[in-house]
């Protein structure tokens, strides 16, 4: 069948695709006509590649120069021929001649000359610029789809790769322009720190640090003394680890702190990070309380926790202990004595359960390697207000995987964006609270209510209570917030046996729960705005450093380059399993509340 072209119309009638019964789309709107303008001749090369692509014709280029772009079907014999010129005086080119009618065939496969590498990259920007992830493969099934031509995987990477550069600059780019970023982030968020720092004698990328004010304020004025540290490893060209402190606001939500991007994960580096974080919080100041510190049982960060907050209280992610308790001992019943251990408000409880630990099978030499003192509820002497386990992990990886194609600078922006977001979000949500505490302290408190009703109050003097019960009995000092059940002062939220108390002396009970849940202060935590980083253009020359920079920064004499830790070449290497691994063990359901085996969060039956 001939392909036939509308060409020649002055109607901008839409060109018609040779295979009809192809599954792929034509761009619509694809047609030419003589005095048709182009800006220049790059935007007539484009136009006219698309055109062929959509149409299923090739082109070959019979005469391209800075005056002219001469063009004619790669068929021999077929007639279609278009000759475009610059236009006097002005930049613009135009159509001057055009033979519009098709007697070929077309191309009749999927594979298409001008499907080209920078074709590629035009297609995907768009869809690039929502969606940095997108994979080469779905960028070839795409593309062939929408167009009808099938692209090679290397052009689909290629493609990809050169459309990141021109949407997001390159990854060198982003070294380069790091310490004016830190310069930006201190001139638009007054307060803030930013520092970068190169190594070596080409200054190669050695480490950042960013901690916004609105962070640091809302840390050292309103949350829990509690911190988390943690760390992802990027998985970039020049990959590298990022670092967070976090502390935990008083719904429970991630309040990252501060956070920084290293070369590579060291004792050195750790110990740099805790040193940052030190002078940030400001330990020899009035403001500075005693924290409480959770982390991965990781040597650097205990070494650098003891050297750079050597009164605080230093604690073990529970996730990381019992994956390691459950590694080393496999067995349900020590699994199910090991987290009622844990859980444990009072030393002889605690001493109970290891008694009955050891009448299965000896644990005491795991004891000694994690010594209960820095995970056991009952032992540890800091306030972790119920918790336990780190909950930045999940977002350090999640900021790893939607930004390690990202240039630095552009993975800075994509965490400051989260932040500001967040902060606006839980400002709205909190204006909308009328209640004294947060939802989930409310909850809380309305429970103890509810189980305080079983219990009888007898009152010692203006302050203290025995609450009897037909377990046991309590001692409740409502001055000092304590009760000998211990959950009041662990938790930070008045128990059951402190509700009884309250009531029956006529007190609000939520009046009583620490400071840190009331909405007053969550309000007050989200209170500072993170303001936005002017456009790159605005910016001062690039080099300009930063205080605390290496080597040129700080006058721009020399650049910052990227790290020279690099991703190996190829696929990454897979692990190697054995036979007795790829059989499927039998599914053991786990409490998602008190973490018992053998029944599912929905009968549980631990109170909250």
């Amino acid at each position: 069948m001939d392909l036939q072209s509308s060409l020649l119309s002055m109607d901008n009638q839409t060109l018609t695709p040779p295979h009809q019964n192809q599954h792929y789309s034509v761009i619509p709107n694809q047609s030419l006509a003589i005095g048709q303008e182009f800006p220049d001749v790059e935007a007539c090369r484009r136009a006219l590649k698309d055109m062929a692509i959509a149409l299923h014709f090739e082109l070959r280029i019979v005469k391209s120069d800075r005056s002219r772009f001469i063009a004619k079907c790669s068929q021999d014999g077929c007639p279609w021929r278009v000759h475009v010129a610059k236009c006097p005086g002005v930049p613009t080119f135009s159509v001057r001649t055009l033979h519009g009618e098709h007697t070929c065939e077309g191309v009749r496969n999927l594979h298409h000359q001008q499907a080209t590498v920078g074709w590629v990259a035009r297609s995907v920007e768009a869809r690039l610029r929502h969606n940095p992830q997108i994979k080469p493969k779905e960028i070839l099934q795409d593309i062939q789809d929408q167009h009808g031509v099938a692209v090679s995987y290397m052009q689909a990477w290629r493609g990809k790769e050169r459309s990141m550069a021109a949407v997001h600059g390159t990854l060198e780019e982003g070294y380069r322009y790091l310490p004016s970023y830190c310069e930006q982030v201190k001139k638009t968020n007054p307060g803030s720190i930013a520092i970068v720092s190169g190594t070596g004698s080409e200054n190669s990328f050695h480490r950042l640090f960013i901690s916004y004010r609105a962070s640091i304020y809302g840390f050292l004025h309103v949350c829990r003394p509690l911190l988390e540290l943690d760390k992802a490893q990027l998985k970039g060209k020049y990959l590298g680890t990022m670092m967070c402190a976090s502390a935990v606001d008083a719904d429970h939500s991630m309040f990252p702190l501060a956070f920084a991007v290293v070369d590579t994960e060291s004792d050195e580096n750790w110990m740099w990070f805790l040193s940052e974080l030190r002078k940030l919080l400001g330990v020899n100041t009035d403001k500075m309380p005693v924290l409480t510190i959770l982390s991965e049982r990781h040597k650097a960060i205990v070494e650098a926790v003891e050297t750079h907050f050597p009164t605080s209280y230093h604690g073990f992610c529970l996730r990381y202990v019992s994956e390691n308790f459950r590694e080393e001992f496999k067995n349900p019943k020590l699994v199910n004595l090991f987290w009622n251990a844990v859980y444990a408000l009072t030393a002889s409880e605690f001493d109970s359960k290891v008694t009955e630990m050891m009448a299965v099978q000896d644990v005491m030499p795991w004891f000694r390697q994690f010594p209960p003192g820095l995970w056991a509820v009952a032992y540890f002497e800091g306030v972790r207000y119920g918790h336990f386990s780190l909950g930045i992990t999940e977002i350090l990886y999640n900021w790893a995987l939607e930004c390690h194609e990202l240039p630095v600078v552009q993975m800075m922006e994509h965490i400051r964006h989260q932040l500001a977001s967040w902060f606006i979000e839980r400002q709205n949500m909190a204006l909308s609270w009328g209640s004294i505490l947060v939802p989930s302290a409310e909850k809380l408190i309305s429970e103890a209510i509810a189980d305080s009703r079983c219990y009888q109050v007898l009152r010692a003097n203006k302050v203290e209570f025995e609450i009897v019960s037909s377990e046991r009995t309590n001692i409740v000092d409502i001055q000092t917030r304590f009760c000998s059940c211990r959950r009041w002062q662990i938790y930070g939220i008045p128990c059951a046996h402190a509700a009884a108390a309250l009531l029956s002396c006529g007190e609000d009970v939520r009046i009583y729960a620490h400071d840190c849940f009331s909405v007053r202060k969550y309000r007050e935590a989200y209170s500072q705005p993170i303001f936005p980083v002017p456009d790159r253009s605005c910016w001062t020359e690039a080099g300009t450093g930063s205080e605390g920079s290496g080597p040129g920064l700080g006058n721009g004499e020399l650049v910052l380059r990227p790290p020279k830790t690099r991703r190996p070449p190829g696929r990454p290497k897979m692990k190697v399993l054995k036979i007795e691994s790829l059989k499927r063990p039998k599914r053991i359901v786990q409490c998602g509340r008190c973490h018992l085996l053998g029944h599912s969060q929905k009968k549980c039956t631990l109170r909250v």
